[in-house]
């Protein structure tokens, strides 16, 4: 079974966070508002100046559908509509069959398709994918009396349903299902020709799948394979309309931070409503409940007020001077934190889009049935080298015995160095993601954080550079701070590293080294790429400012990395030469234990 990484629930923001969002949201429409360059000006003149006509399939019930009268509806239209007013975006709704859709997209006719799963395939060949908004789990229905399966392998020689030009049947047909497959236009086409007995079995989205048996009484269908493909659900536009794809990805990222993402996915993707309760039970309900529940909200209402007076009267002698520093530092902290996490989570929605769901169980087992496997094979070895020994070499698995005995602990070797890489990732991620003041004056271990950092950003390592090289100093002494905040910091300069490079030939460099004569250690991450202008590194660390903003840059990103750095007693410099690349060194003193 094929599931590709899916990401993990973005975090939301703190309340306070709120009040700030409008007014950065504002900013960077105006920036985004103003001509970089001519071309530049002409493409974001297009996409403000006409409709922007959005795609999407009319039978993909609760995701998106024609309602009954033919209105546009559903999860993925109610968060563009969302995404474009917060964008200033007019846009144009196009449902039909999802294989005209995709059609539509490759001509031109429409401009992006607002739900669609990734696939490398599709990456590489067909569109550019948005940051994924949704996961979308798969099933196989079958009727009642179908016989039991619990794979896709078992349907071998049945007759399936799927969804044409769906992932499903993308995936069936590039893994060479040995089935019979009947396409249909919809996933309830495919749901009704399992209930008539038309077909053996139908793959569907579960939500859909689950959504269309209630609402079309198919009472006789239920999901016996509950997933057999999970994949990240994004926005879709054309190879090369990357201008047009920040703007989707920036309006996502806003809706993620402010909640109304979330009130939209609750309301769509949510469970299903509980039958409705009798309006006489409910007064029932409601006056056992509400009388004493009125007494006591009575109750606490007058101990709050007294309380309140108490407050007063204990607070009286302070000063308004004093009251009012100690709010303003106040407010200056909790905004510092909230952007802080803010950063945090733009980046942890990018790094851990390739990471599935509970991870961990599978991760565990992998390992557990290695071990299994490995003394196994040690026992079996004899007995076998002894038969081979007496009857000479054999065929074992399709290939000789004596190939065979070299190749199969050379992958259980593999599949166990594997499955503790992932556990390690999954670690990191964790840590990554943990949200905290944290203890700064503790000892770390430079080398494993910025180990770590890079284990984290992989990814796009791989993705930007065919020369990633690290060098990492021995024997390096603690330095003072706190491991996930400096993790923070790493991660964002690697990344920016990436970003910079133009191609793969160009190289990216991290080292560490120890400035014993200072009690100083330092990292270093260097790029080859663009460089930045004479004029901008003064700027680099200024809140908003951003050479990526048609990029979807927020310009938070070295800002906030400046300031964990400070706060850790530390320094970040930046030394650029335009077209050559850029070195980014952090500066942090070496950790001195108190001596009681």
């Amino acid at each position: 079974m094929v599931a590709d990484p899916i990401p993990v629930p973005y975090a939301r923001l703190l309340p306070r966070s709120k009040r700030l969002l409008p007014v950065i949201a504002v900013l960077m429409l105006f920036i985004l508002g103003l001509p970089v360059s001519p071309a530049g000006a002409a493409e974001t003149g297009q996409a403000a100046g006409r409709k922007i006509v959005v795609g999407g399939d009319r039978d993909y019930p609760p995701y998106e559908f024609l309602d009954k009268n033919g209105q546009p509806a559903g999860y993925n239209v109610d968060l563009t509509r969302a995404i474009a007013k917060v964008m200033g975006m007019e846009v144009e709704f196009r449902l039909g069959s999802w294989s005209e859709m995709r059609a539509a997209l490759k001509s031109g006719r429409v401009d992006v398709l607002q739900g669609m799963s990734w696939s490398g395939e599709r990456s590489s060949a067909e569109v550019e994918f948005s940051l994924p908004h949704a996961v979308v789990n798969h099933a196989v229905f079958a009727r009642h009396d179908s016989p039991l399966v619990n794979s896709l392998a078992e349907m071998a020689g049945k007759t399936v349903a799927v969804h044409r030009a769906g992932i499903m049947h993308d995936y069936l047909v590039k893994t060479g299902f040995k089935g019979r497959l009947k396409l249909t236009d919809t996933p309830a086409d495919a749901l009704r020709l399992v209930a008539a007995g038309s077909a053996d079995y139908a793959v569907v989205a579960i939500v859909p799948g689950m959504y269309l048996i209630r609402e079309l009484k198919l009472n006789n269908l239920l999901p016996v394979v509950r997933s057999v493909g999970t994949w990240r659900y994004c926005y879709a536009v054309k190879k090369g309309n990357d201008e047009l794809l920040s703007r989707f990805n920036e309006g996502l990222s806003i809706l993620k931070n402010n909640g109304e993402y979330q009130a939209i996915h609750n309301r769509w993707l949510g469970v299903l409503e509980p039958a409705e309760i009798p309006w006489r039970q409910f007064a029932k309900v409601a006056a056992i409940i509400g009388v004493p529940l009125v007494l006591l909200l009575g109750g606490l209402a007058l101990w709050s007020r007294t309380l309140q007076r108490q407050v007063a009267l204990a607070t009286a002698d302070l000063t308004k001077e004093v009251a009012e520093r100690k709010h303003a530092e106040e407010e200056l902290r909790l905004n510092q934190q909230q952007l802080i996490q803010a950063d945090k989570m733009a980046a942890l929605g990018v790094l851990v889009s390739g990471v599935a769901h509970e991870i961990n169980n599978p991760t565990g087992l992998i390992l557990l049935e290695v071990g299994n496997l490995k003394r196994f094979l040690a026992d079996a070895l004899k007995v076998l080298d002894g038969y081979c020994r007496e009857n000479g070499d054999f065929g074992c698995g399709g290939l000789p015995y004596s190939r065979m005995r070299e190749e199969v602990p050379r992958s259980l070797e593999k599949l166990q160095d594997s499955g503790r890489r992932i556990s390690r990732i999954v670690s990191d991620l964790k840590d990554f993601a943990r949200q905290g003041e944290g203890e700064i004056n503790t000892g770390i271990d430079l080398n494993a954080v910025l180990r770590a950092a890079v284990r984290l950003v992989e990814p796009s390592l791989v993705k930007a550079t065919a020369h990633f090289s690290e060098e990492y100093a021995p024997e390096l002494p603690p330095v003072r701070g706190n491991a996930q905040r400096i993790e923070q910091v790493l991660v964002n300069l690697i990344i920016n590293a990436c970003q910079a490079l133009p191609d793969r030939e160009r190289a990216i460099e991290v080292r560490t080294r120890h400035d014993a004569a200072r009690s100083l250690i330092q990292v270093q991450v260097r790029d080859e790429g663009a460089g930045i202008l004479p004029e901008d590194l003064s700027r680099l660390t200024d809140p908003f400012f951003t050479t990526k903003r048609d990029f979807g840059g927020t310009g938070l990103g070295l800002s906030v990395s400046s300031g964990i750095v400070k706060a850790h007693g530390g320094a970040l410099t930046f030394a650029s030469t335009p077209g050559l690349g850029t070195t980014v060194t952090v500066t942090l003193p070496v950790h001195k234990e108190e001596k009681s």
